[in-house]
């Protein structure tokens, strides 16, 4: 090429002319690649096809990859025909996606050429005569026809046809003419399909044509690679074909970038829900495989899916034509979009996959699509779909597509069938008849006539209107342009419609983008350790219903290049869909000023549907530049021989450079990218080195950029064990950021402290981290497995290790044994030992019948172990079995990699330092066996009460109602709808029998799936005429957290042994031990300044975030307690030789007094307050006393605290009591609430509390009613 040919690459609109067929001189070699069944006959055999010819040689910035271009031009190989096979010519395209993400194009077109060579003709002959005599006695039964475009409608079962359809496949020399494939195709830097196609149909045509065309092909494939410009952003080109004129369009800047498929045809494909469902997958970056006969299906639903993405790229491998030899890339552990030519006669069920789990299944021929479990919904689907809907059917196309079965095309598969076995055409129809199939196929009424005609023996002539002779060339091109412009409409004004879904989600993205690096350097080195997106505050900006979805979303891969491109974008130029995003979203701030700035779930139409197609119609209607039209070369004399159905062979000397340095274009074009190249040379030695780069953002982003497609030129098994030694590295890679990222957020604060930066997160975001993490243990799962078993590749290898090893559980498996099981009490009474091992929790599974498949089976387990703190240990146990790990997986899977193996388990080791409830928090229907266990204090009570004692478990999610406790036991076991995370138990008894005096240390009980154990304080007695009288108590509940060692228990969360917490808390002097402590002034301060604090830290966080309110209002150091102190500092407790008086006794005389005075009737000026404040506080002393409960008096003050700060009512209640004249013979001088500084300045701290509404658990109330 010449120097100019090479300067002007870039700028030029096809990259490559290439020709591809057989090579006569190495004959017919099969393609043992491709996985044909030697069993078809010969002509229905794939065979290998070279690249027979392409120009120019190379090119610096695209090189000819040959290998790739050749099984991308013909996926399935060389085709054979003889004369009585249609012959049509087929159009499909592809792409290929080099190592920088960049793509490049191709367009080819597939026609059949007569073989002219002998040696092949006999080749065949010989196959032919081989395979019959091989089964001359058997009919094959495989269902080997090649349908073209109609394979899909042929029905299995009809074995008769297809033995017909089959037998016509036979080739005879003296008799046949034999034809095979041949492609021709255009590589460009961009998809300008529509021109692509109109180019190499007319340059066909020129071929078969019986009139030589104007000029020889060279002239137009020299135009088309060397003369022809790619159009200007923003402007319109018009270059000459063979016969007719080639209009193309470009997309300015600030528009959509361009999208040359048309989306009309994925509408009809689909239908738009399956397309939306379709896309939320891609969107959230699960395997997505479509599924279709005809490659051009593959290509246009594939891209125009991924160009709806806007502003969003898809980031993982990306092969939407997967050739036949790359079938074992379906095995990638990672997110793809991959195309799959589906063979004649095959249906979904014999497709075997190696990984569901995650996998969106796409049957473009029969409309059908199968989605993966666990599956959020578009935000606003329904109007979404409302809106395409209204934009399709102004272009007259069905919503639901023009696919959608019915019986009517029931009808027409079997009435094509019958078609295709009694023309004797081996299964193709000729064109007109293939007319007619198409046009009957939307049209339920001339099917029904076409079936008439067949039954009374009419013949159905050609359709006119299909046939084309009815309307001139002229006004034919017209009408062609018509459409192209019709279709170009339609795909903008659908692009606007997902697009303007973007630009309202996140209008405010910018404001959680977190730029923390000063330089491009700094940041690029340090991009793996840093938050660049604040995703807690941008999700609890977001409405309620996007929740499910943006969780999701802003995990993958795609979001975080985008935020990635924000952040470059301060020291580099905006990427350009970035740049078009950007200025839409400061558009619509102009036009729709939003104060304060909230999002809403509101629906909003595009506004701009009008405005965006008339900037395209603009364009084509008024054509802005004209390339060169093509001309003769400087060829020799008998060159450009023309042959009738034969494409000669082209003449490399004229097609192998460009035109020389007088063209303007070239020159221009040439001196811009010079200086370019100059600039772009100078930035390098200026800014960072680009090789470090390019090497940084590969590291900083994840595998399946490295992957977006696989090298199609070397298939060697050492280049296959390579890429997957490259999947394993991702994986483990993957599986250390998922852990540190779920520890991080956990950890908070402290995470805060280790420098990783802000962790906020809420329980929506930690259940998109773990379903990530089930994600990925699938994948790993998958990756080298031998045979496919189920749907879930973990669930499966779970159940084989069951099966196999279930027997030796006795004596294999040592029980575990959990931390809190080995406290004992004072009595020596403990929770019995909880066997746990790894069948133990599949078999808990197993039992929830609300998990319906294996995949939720697999899901339910990981978070089970997770939530146990055995996730690592379970499945160490799991792949201890290498007998098992090699008999389901090759040599190169994750699994047998003992080095990452090790790895792997080591960071899920790393998940056992923070606590999770994502099994409880999941599974909230389920039924779940616990266990309650009654320990006394032996030592001044008696172990067990002859009165009947019952009591009651609360949790988050709910209750347990009262249970009796069966008669001389201190243990039970209840089942119980999911309880949630425990709260409070109720404990209390009848007081019946001799021993009715009941002295309670605590109650403790036990999740017996999860082992979660809870502790219940009590220290206190149960019993009329002790203690203060009370026969059932409210228990606050903690969770025990198990320790390792017996000696860590000293370090560990739980309560020291040697005392209950509840003794400190209630300063009764008739608690044991009640004496010993009290408080001091001091201290009661700061235990009531932490309590409001701790409420108030509460209520400032999210909702979902939220612990237990009971806790912090009754627990150890709740605001119940901190209050009891304050009341109970100073207070004349004890009588000589008088029962002991409480608090309670005090509020009693308070309301009697209060009361009294009410009836005295005061008129003094400010009293009526006064009195409706005594009233009230009156009215709830009062409710409380008359409850059917037996409550003591320690806790009818614990209700008061509770119903004052609920309802607000604790800052009017202070001072009454303060006022009470009983409060000098109750309390003495030093008491605090005698004090009238330290009563102001308690009201002025509860006044904080009481801007919060506090709601109260019910077992908290139950009974009392105001």
């Amino acid at each position: 090429m010449s120097a100019t040919g090479l300067g002007t690459a870039p700028c030029r609109f096809a990259h490559y002319f290439v020709v591809c067929g057989i090579d006569t001189e190495t004959g017919l070699e099969p393609d043992e690649l491709a996985g044909e069944n030697f069993e078809q006959s010969p002509l229905r055999r794939t065979f290998k096809s070279k690249v027979l010819a392409h120009f120019p040689e190379t090119i610096e910035w695209n090189p000819f990859d040959q290998d790739a271009v050749n099984m991308l031009c013909m996926p399935k190989g060389l085709s054979f025909r003889t004369q009585v096979d249609n012959r049509e010519s087929q159009f499909h395209s592809y792409l290929i996606t080099r190592e920088d993400g960049s793509r490049t194009y191709g367009f080819v077109l597939t026609f059949y050429e007569e073989v002219t060579s002998k040696q092949i003709c006999t080749a065949m002959q010989t196959l032919y005569q081989m395979h019959h005599a091989e089964h001359s006695g058997s009919v094959c039964a495989s269902s080997s026809c090649s349908m073209d475009s109609l394979a899909s409608s042929l029905d299995e079962g009809d074995a008769t046809s297809l033995n017909k359809l089959h037998c016509c496949s036979s080739y005879n020399m003296s008799r046949d003419t034999l034809y095979v494939s041949k492609a021709l195709c255009l590589i460009t830097p961009l998809p300008f399909m529509q021109a692509c196609r109109k180019f190499l149909t007319q340059l066909h045509r020129a071929v078969s044509s019986q009139q030589p065309p104007p000029l020889p092909l060279e002239s137009y494939i020299h135009n088309i690679l060397y003369e022809v410009p790619l159009p200007p952003p923003g402007r319109s080109l018009k270059f000459h074909g063979v016969y007719e004129p080639i209009v193309c369009q470009r997309p300015s800047p600030s528009e959509l970038p361009l999208a040359d498929y048309s989306l009309k045809q994925v509408f009809e494909l689909l239908g738009v829900e399956n397309l939306v469902q379709v896309f939320t997958c891609v969107l959230l970056e699960m395997q997505i495989l479509l599924y279709s006969q005809d490659y051009q299906r593959l290509m246009t639903v594939a891209e125009g899916i991924t160009t709806l993405l806007f502003p969003f790229q898809w980031q993982h491998v990306y092969v939407p034509i997967l050739p036949a030899s790359l079938l074992h890339f379906l095995d990638a552990p990672v997110p793809y979009l991959m195309g799959l030519q589906s063979k004649e006669g095959t249906d979904r069920s014999k497709l075997e996959l190696p990984q569901e789990a995650n996998l969106c299944f796409v049957d473009i021929d029969n409309h059908f699509i199968e989605l993966p479990e666990d599956f959020p919904q578009f935000p606003n689907k329904l109007e979404f779909i409302q809106e395409i809907s209204a934009v399709l059917l102004q272009f007259g196309i069905p919503p639901e597509g023009s696919l959608h079965s019915s019986e009517s095309t029931t009808q027409l598969k079997s009435l094509a069938l019958h078609d295709l076995v009694s023309d004797k055409k081996n299964g193709n129809l000729p064109g007109d008849a293939l007319a007619v199939f198409e046009l009957l196929q939307g049209n339920a009424t001339l099917e029904r006539l076409q079936a008439l005609a067949k039954r009374t023996g009419v013949t159905v002539g050609r359709v006119p209107t299909l046939g084309g002779n009815m309307v001139k060339e002229k006004d034919g091109r017209l009408q062609c342009e018509e459409e192209e412009l019709r279709d170009a409409t339609l795909n903008v004004q659908v692009r606007e419609v997902f697009a303007n879904r973007f630009s309202q989600m996140f209008a405010d993205y910018e404001a959680f983008v977190i730029q923390s690096a000063t330089d491009l350097e700094s940041w690029l080195t340090n991009r793996e350790q840093m938050h660049n997106f604040d995703k807690a505050s941008f999700l609890s900006d977001q409405p309620e219903p996007y929740l499910p979805f943006l969780s999701h979303f802003i995990e993958t891969q795609m979001f975080a290049t985008f935020i990635d491109n924000k952040i470059m974008s301060q020291w580099e130029d905006k990427e350009p869909l970035l740049k078009v995003f950007d200025s839409r979203i400061e558009k619509m701030r102009l036009y729709n000023v939003r104060i304060p700035n909230l999002c809403s779930s509101n629906y909003q139409k595009s506004t701009i549907l009008k405005e965006s197609a008339q900037s395209i119609e603009q364009r084509l209607m008024k054509i802005d530049h004209t390339a060169v039209h093509p001309h003769l070369l400087d060829m020799k004399i008998g060159q450009g021989k023309y042959e009738q159905g034969f494409f000669p062979k082209l003449q490399a000397d004229v097609l192998a450079a460009g035109p020389t340095n007088n063209n303007r274009w070239a020159s221009r074009t040439g001196t811009a990218q010079r200086r370019k190249d100059r600039l772009r040379q100078h930035s390098e030695h200026l800014g960072l080195d680009n090789d470090l780069r390019e090497k940084y953002m590969q590291e900083a982003r994840s595998l399946g950029k490295n992957l977006r497609q696989p090298k199609l030129s070397d298939l060697s098994p050492a280049v296959i064990a390579q890429t997957n030694w490259k999947f394993v590295e991702g994986l483990l890679k993957e599986c250390r950021m998922k852990t540190k990222r779920m520890l991080v957020e956990k950890m908070g604060r402290e995470a805060v402290e280790l420098g990783h930066g802000e962790a906020n997160i809420t329980g929506l975001e930690e259940n998109t981290l773990i379903a990530s993490l089930c994600d990925l243990m699938e994948r790993i799962w998958s990756h080298g497995l031998q045979v496919k078993q189920g749907k879930s590749a973990l669930w499966s290898h779970l159940l084989q290790y069951q099966e196999r090893e279930e027997k030796l559980e006795q004596t294999a498996v040592s029980p575990v044994l959990l931390g809190p099981e080995r406290r004992k009490s004072e009595t020596g009474l403990t929770m019995p030992f909880l066997r746990v091992s790894l069948f133990q929790d599949m078999r808990h599974i197993q039992n929830v019948s609300e998990i319906k498949t294996d995949v939720g089976r697999a899901r339910g387990w990981i978070r089970l172990s997770l939530e146990k703190k055995l996730l690592s240990q379970h499945l160490k146990q799991l792949l201890s079995n290498q007998a098992l790990t090699k008999k389901l997986y090759k040599r190169y899977a994750f699994l047998r990699c003992e080095e990452e193996k090790e790895q792997f388990l080591y960071h899920l080791l790393t998940l056992n330092t923070v606590d999770y409830f994502c099994f409880t928090s999941v599974f909230t229907t389920i039924m779940i066996p616990y266990r309650a266990v009654i320990i006394p204090i032996k030592k001044l009570s008696n172990a067990i009460t002859t009165s009947n004692p019952w009591v009651s478990v609360s949790g988050e999610l709910g209750d347990s109602g009262v249970m009796q406790i069966p008669k001389n036991l201190l243990e039970m076991t209840f089942d119980c709808q999911n309880l949630g995370k425990l709260t409070t138990a109720q404990i209390g008894h009848d007081n019946s029998g001799l021993l009715a005096k009941w002295l309670v240390d605590c109650v403790m009980v036990r999740n017996e799936i999860t082992g979660h154990t809870y502790k219940f304080p009590c220290g206190r007695w149960l019993g009329k005429g002790v203690d203060d009288g009370s026969l059932e108590r409210i228990l606050i509940g903690e969770l025990i957290i198990p320790c390792a060692d017996e000696d860590l228990s000293k370090q560990c969360r739980t309560p020291p042994l040697q005392r209950s917490p509840a003794q400190t808390r209630r300063i009764s002097i008739t608690s044991p031990a009640g004496r010993n402590s009290k408080p001091n002034a001091v201290q009661i301060q700061e235990a009531i300044g932490e309590a409001v604090n701790n409420i108030v830290k509460h209520f400032h966080k999210p909702e979902k975030e939220r612990g237990s309110l009971t806790i912090l209002l009754c627990g150890e150091n709740g605001l119940v307690s901190a209050l009891e102190q304050f009341f109970h500092h100073g207070f004349k407790s004890s009588r000589i030789f008088q029962k002991n008086v409480f608090v309670w006794d005090f509020i009693e005389k308070a309301v009697a007094y209060f009361e009294m005075t009410d009836q005295i009737g005061d008129t003094v000026e400010g009293m009526e307050s006064f009195r409706s404040m005594c009233k009230i506080f009156c009215h709830y002393v009062n409710a409380i006393n008359v409850t059917p409960r037996n409550i003591g008096k320690d806790g009818k003050l614990q209700f008061l605290v509770c119903l004052g700060a609920r309802d607000h009512l604790l800052l009017q209640w202070i001072p009454l009591l303060v006022e009470c004249p009983l409060i000098t013979t109750m309390y003495e001088e030093y008491a605090l609430l005698r004090d009238h500084l330290m009563v102001n300045s308690l009201i002025r701290v509860l006044q904080t509390v009481h801007e919060f509404n506090i709601t109260l658990e019910s077992s908290l109330v139950k009974g009392i009613t105001l």
